[in-house]
């Protein structure tokens, strides 16, 4: 049976849409439901994401694909809302109406915009108050290609790109040089990488200006390309990466699907939002004091820093080098172990990855300075996983809130005065390039004097030794960040007392140099997710992985 419908809006004009649209239905068509389609309709064109929401049945079971990403649940699917910076112009010309079930139908929809076509199909569920709402949907999009985009200057280009997550897309930005077990992987590369053909920018409009294309690509970002894997794009950083929160004051906060309304997490900001949406399944960054721990643990992904020197810097934007490391977010751990394999490449027969993990450490000292939420949600977990047989039965350690007290001023110190010998120059010839959080962070650096420097690197280096002693055949179990992610609208005091509580548990894997795996085992009563840190020996990367295997089974 076919039949032409028009349908009016609230205003009682008739909807163009609908009226130039073939409706395909074998059987009578539920009341409501066409009117709650076009309805649907409407708000993808204009945008409108509380209609969207609203047409979205709630709840954790709700689904929503395309042909690179599945969302599942109302809250994820709103986050990704959230992150469109282009909204659709076709339109529907033809419409087939299946009814499955007195309250269930199938609705495929055929699409136009220009000379390409596109197709999107969704089952629509009668909710008990009379409403019609969106189950399940999925989306195939135009097959014309995006056009590369590169950011010189501004990052101003002709893409549809969420800029906040985004200097520089493509499609690719970069291709893969071989095949290999990363063939078909998308990577997003932070911001503070070299890539032969664009400039860095480091999260700073004013830095970028001056920059002209790197010639070159970072050996870190060549080997994932000759892995197999290609670049999306570049993607975004805190400014100078001296962040934690993912707030730049220059470009905006990348949405957090996770936890929508909340913070990112940073400096890795861009690369974790992009994989947390789908845009990319790799996010290459840095870790100098948390910043791919803590995103990972506020966005409910992998996410690994790597032994310090493992992998080379060479053409990343430093910011400590005492401290720098590259790593990688992912949303599971198979992913993250083949790109161990492609950066760190195989676990030697009897080297330090083989070596069985004997003992799991608990650090109280840490564990008190969580919130509550995650505290309590953390011993729980780990006393499951011990239950589980995943991990040995967890020991304390004595570690006393003095002690670490003073590791983490040397820490910061270190950082700080590294900070300043990389970009002090630049940024006292610079005056106001920098929001204020990180301009007063690079304020503070500037007061650091060298036998400031050289004493906390004393009191650094005994910190090292006695973490490693500690770490001998042991993983060290602790919360990834203190609380879960913050809300946007928090205050700046707000975010800072987390950052400064999430530091000193982050601060460990720096100052020892060792490997540290995040892992979303977490989920607080509100939804919003929070991260278990493995944190092993120096070496260790892929016997953490390994380890990480089996925990996540049991999610």
């Amino acid at each position: 049976m076919t039949t032409h419908t028009s349908t009016t809006d609230t205003t009682g004009t008739a909807t163009t849409a609908a009226d130039a649209c073939e409706v395909i239905a074998p059987d009578a068509v539920p009341d409501g439901l066409l009117d709650a389609f076009w309805r649907y309709d409407a708000a993808l064109l204009a945008n409108d994401r509380t209609t969207l929401d609203e047409l979205f049945m709630p709840g954790p079971h709700t689904i929503r694909g395309d042909g690179r990403t599945l969302l599942v649940g109302h809250d994820a699917i709103a986050g990704f809302r959230s992150a469109r910076a282009k909204v659709p112009t076709r339109v529907v010309v033809q419409l087939h109406v299946q009814v499955v079930a007195p309250d269930a139908a199938l609705l495929m929809a055929s699409t136009r915009d220009g000379d390409a076509t596109g197709l999107q199909t969704q089952l629509w569920r009668l909710l008990d108050d009379g409403r019609w709402a969106v189950a399940a949907a999925h989306v195939s999009l135009p097959t014309a290609a995006p056009q590369p985009v590169s950011g010189a200057g501004s990052g101003a280009g002709s893409g549809a790109f969420d800029r906040t997550v985004w200097r520089a897309v493509g499609d690719p930005l970069a291709a893969a040089t071989a095949p290999g077990p990363l063939d078909g992987y998308g990577l997003a590369v932070k911001d503070l990488f070299d890539v032969s053909g664009h400039p860095v920018g480091a999260g700073v409009p004013a830095w970028l200006a001056e920059q002209r294309p790197r010639t070159h690509t970072a050996p870190a970002v060549a080997a994932l390309l000759e892995a197999g894997a290609h670049a999306v794009g570049i993607a975004r950083t805190d400014e100078f990466a001296y962040s934690l929160a993912g707030t730049n004051a220059h470009y905006g906060t990348p949405p957090n699907p996770a936890a929508p309304g909340s913070v990112s997490g940073g400096s890795t900001s861009g690369p974790a939002a992009a994989v947390a949406l789908g845009q990319a399944d790799v996010g290459l960054g840095t870790d100098t004091a948390g910043s791919i721990r803590v995103p990972a643990s506020y966005q409910g992904l992998v996410g690994l820093r790597t032994t310090h020197g493992a992998i080379s810097t060479a053409g990343v934007l430093p910011l400590a080098p005492s401290f720098d490391t590259v790593g990688w977010l992912t949303r599971d751990v198979r992913t993250s172990a083949l790109v161990a394999e492609a950066l760190l490449g195989q676990p030697e027969p009897g080297g330090d990855d083989a070596v069985a993990v004997r003992r799991t450490v608990r650090l109280p000292v840490l564990e008190e300075l969580a919130s509550t939420e995650v505290r309590n949600a953390f011993a729980a977990t780990v006393e499951a996983l011990c239950e589980a047989g995943e991990l040995p039965p967890p020991e304390p350690d004595d570690l006393q809130l003095p002690v670490l007290e003073r590791w983490f001023a040397a820490f910061r110190t270190v950082q700080a005065w590294e900070a300043w010998q990389a970009h002090g120059a630049w940024i006292t010839a610079h005056p106001g390039a920098l929001g204020a959080d990180v301009g007063g962070r690079f304020a503070q650096a500037a007061d650091v004097t060298e036998r400031q420097a050289e004493q906390a690197r004393e009191v650094v280096a005994e910190a090292r030794e006695q973490l490693r002693a500690r770490l001998t055949g042991t993983v060290l179990v602790i919360p990834s960040a203190s609380g879960p992610a913050p809300g946007r609208t928090a205050t700046g005091e707000r975010i800072e007392a987390e950052r400064a509580a999430t530091l000193r548990m982050t601060c460990l894997a720096g100052l020892v140099g060792a490997p540290a795996l995040s892992l979303p085992l977490l989920r607080l009563a509100d939804g919003r997710p929070a991260g278990v840190c493995l944190l092993g020996a120096p070496g260790t990367d892929h016997a953490l992985l390994a380890l990480a295997a089996g925990l996540e089974a049991l999610r």
